[in-house]
């Protein structure tokens, strides 16, 4: 039997060729769409977490945070050291004579576990001679400390972790910020129980004047990371109590090899004056 071969017109060809590229710009204007609502639907859930933010601090006052200076009693605001000047928590010195190791701290009132601290800060040019030489453009955020109510009036140091700030002292020498010191405390780097009573992060150097925004991230005691500016600069484990530097502590607090899963966080005064705002927090799950 023979094959009966049709041939097809040149016109439908052409039309086949047509409906098929207008099949394809659909198939990709809805992918595009499907991608485009999936980012719409990341933003949206960024905006979400976003709404979990709350401020610490209310740009007008200390009403919702607890002193505490070395050689003070807890609540006792020597010469006014904290304040609110412009919107900002102001460590100040401009009422102290000397300086007479007059350590002190401002903690918020109520403590955190799991959660993401934002603050911004900047030193300003006071500085008092007296104090030992490494608070020049030096200050911090204590966090996982002891209750401020348990700091005995001669204890220099609250048991806490610190994430410890810094400016460039001289020109052309590195002097990270956002690194990690542990007063009456330890912690894991790089898997195992580092020694050393601060480790520096990997961040650039600030000038002294200069805001620079901080972050930290803990998830209690299993995993905390630090961020300057955006970047991450030093991660570290396993926070615990342990070690020196902390003096006049009430020994019942201080349990060496205790893992710390909470706290309260504080901000530092030890000789430098140092200005923070926009602290915010997120707590996690």
């Amino acid at each position: 039997m023979k094959s009966i071969t049709h041939s097809v017109p040149l016109f439908l060809k052409k039309s086949f060729k047509i409906v098929s590229v207008l099949i394809l710009i659909l198939m990709c204007n809805s992918c595009q769409n499907t991608k485009q609502q999936g980012s719409t639907t990341i933003q949206n859930e960024g905006l979400k977490s976003d709404e979990n933010w709350q401020s610490l601090f209310n740009g007008k006052d200390l009403d919702d945070w607890i002193v505490k200076i070395h050689h003070h009693d807890v609540g006792d605001n020597y010469a006014n050291t904290f304040r609110v000047i412009d919107g900002a928590i102001q460590v100040n010195y401009d009422g102290y004579d000397t300086f007479d190791e007059r350590y002190g701290h401002l903690f918020y009132k109520e403590p955190f576990s799991s959660y993401h601290l934002k603050f911004t800060y900047r030193f300003t040019d006071q500085w008092m001679k007296d104090a030992p030489g490494y608070t020049y453009r030096n200050s911090g955020v204590m966090f996982h400390s002891q209750d401020p109510a348990t700091i005995l009036k001669e204890q220099d140091w609250p048991i806490s972790v610190e994430f410890q700030m810094l400016a460039e002292d001289q020109p052309g020498q590195p002097r990270p910020t956002g690194n990690m010191c542990s007063p009456g405390t330890e912690v894991f780097y790089q898997g195992q129980m580092d020694p050393r009573h601060c480790i520096n992060s990997s961040s650039d150097t600030y000038k002294w004047n200069e805001w620079v925004i901080a972050e930290l991230i803990v998830h209690q005691d299993s995993l905390v990371i630090h961020k300057i500016n955006g970047k991450q600069v030093l991660e570290y484990t396993k926070p615990q109590i342990g070690g020196g530097v902390t003096n006049g502590y009430d020994p019942k607090i201080k349990q060496d090899g205790k893992r710390l899963t909470e706290g309260y966080i504080g901000l530092q005064a030890e000789g430098q004056g140092v200005e923070f705002k926009d602290i915010m927090i997120k707590e996690l799950k």
